[in-house]
């Protein structure tokens, strides 16, 4: 297993990604600490761990509160007795989303508030923050670690209605990127994903929504290669495996001597393209057979 005897911090585990990662952590070998706003949905993941005979508990924390970030970890240490890994995987999106997706509103930028742009500053960019801070005093009592946080696409690339939201993922990129100066000398790795695709509709809906479990490919009717804007041309939707895949790679001894990347995650070629649309690009329409 690739994470035998270790022990996992997950933020925003209560759905989406965090809880698809907190399975597959737990499946192969560490205990986890699912950590939510939403105490039912941290419940719940905790729950689904261990009827699948991992081991895990529940922790509610809002991880734009730095005390409650911290107490999460000590909660975790006194549990578990350690920290290894703590994945800093909460996030938010601005107000008014992506309004091509899910069905999200459109919000002139002009108009966004200082609440706004502090609630999605707060969770994630100080949340990320917070989460690295409080992790360090037990990875460095515990010989080293592996910090991970979750980035974006859009981090990389511009889409439309979500430019606070992008500026707090970029920012995610540089924090690890110093991070990773900072903490190597105590033998602690720091590292980001950055999903493309295969993320789950949860992230643009309310809160108290049921959760998912699937990315939004999945959820959007039979797949068809031929017609997805992906480049690279499989016979399945991107998931939120397939994601949950590329964390566990970044946290385990896989990647042992990896610190300071944003590794783009599902991408399948997007984030390589220009923006110029060309004529292949265009799916050719079925014809009639006479």
């Amino acid at each position: 297993m690739k994470l035998q005897d270790k022990v996992a911090v997950i933020t925003g585990g209560g759905s989406g990604l965090g809880r698809q990662g907190a399975q597959l952590f737990a499946s192969e070998g560490a205990k986890v600490a699912v950590v939510d706003i939403d105490g039912d949905r941290a419940e719940q993941t905790a729950k689904l761990v261990e009827q699948q005979g991992g081991t895990a508990i529940a922790i509610t924390a809002d991880v734009s509160d730095e005390a409650a970030v911290y107490r999460s970890v000590e909660t975790t240490v006194e549990q578990f007795g350690k920290l290894d890994i703590m994945w800093a995987n909460a996030g938010v999106v601005s107000r008014g989303g992506v309004p091509s997706v899910a069905g999200g509103e459109h919000v002139e930028f002009q108009d966004l508030t200082d609440a706004d742009w502090q609630h999605v500053l707060g969770v994630n960019l100080s949340g990320v923050v917070y989460s690295c801070k409080a992790a360090v005093p037990a990875m460095r009592a515990n010989g080293g670690g592996t910090i991970l946080a979750t980035s974006s696409a859009a981090s990389f690339a511009a889409y439309h209605s979500i430019a606070m939201y992008s500026a707090t993922k970029a920012g995610v990129n540089g924090l690890v990127r110093g991070l990773s100066l900072d903490l190597g000398r105590y033998g602690i790795r720091v590292n980001a994903l950055a999903p493309t695709h295969g993320m789950s509709p949860n992230f643009l809906m309310g809160p108290g929504t049921p959760v998912i479990g699937q990315s939004y490919e999945e959820t959007a009717g039979p797949w068809d290669p031929g017609v997805s804007p992906i480049p690279l041309k499989l016979q399945r939707p991107p998931s939120l495996v397939d994601n949950a895949k590329v964390a566990l790679f970044l946290v385990s001894d896989d990647s042992a001597y990896i610190s300071g990347l944003t590794l783009p995650a599902t991408d399948g070629g997007t984030l390589s393209r220009v923006a110029m649309m060309f004529e292949e690009d265009t799916p050719t329409p079925t014809l009639p057979v006479d």
